[in-house]
C-alpha cells in the first residue's frame, strides 16, 4: 500500500467515461499516473537537453595564443 497520495480530478467526456467502464478491469488511476511520471520526465529530459544547448551557446574557445597560466597570475597579482 502507498501512503501520502494526493489527489487530482480530471474531466472527460461522457464517450471517454463510458469506453472506461466497460473496460473497467483496467486501472485508470495506474494508467493516468504512469502517462504523468513520463510527461514529466519528458520534460526534464528537454530542460537538460536546452541547458546543454544553452551552455554550448555561452561556451567559447579561447584564442590560440591566450594562455590560461598567464591569465591566473595576473588575477593573482591583481588580489
Amino acid at each position: 500500500m502507498v501512503a501520502n497520495l494526493s489527489t487530482i480530478t480530471i474531466r472527460i467526456d461522457p464517450e471517454i467515461k463510458r469506453l472506461m467502464k466497460k473496460y473497467s478491469y483496467i486501472n485508470w488511476s495506474e494508467v493516468a499516473r504512469k502517462a504523468i511520471i513520463k510527461k514529466l520526465r519528458e520534460e526534464e529530459e528537454k530542460n537538460i537537453a536546452e541547458a546543454l544547448l544553452i551552455n554550448e551557446e555561452l561556451r567559447r574557445k579561447a584564442p590560440k595564443d591566450w594562455d590560461s597560466t598567464e591569465a591566473i597570475k595576473k588575477w593573482r597579482r591583481q588580489k
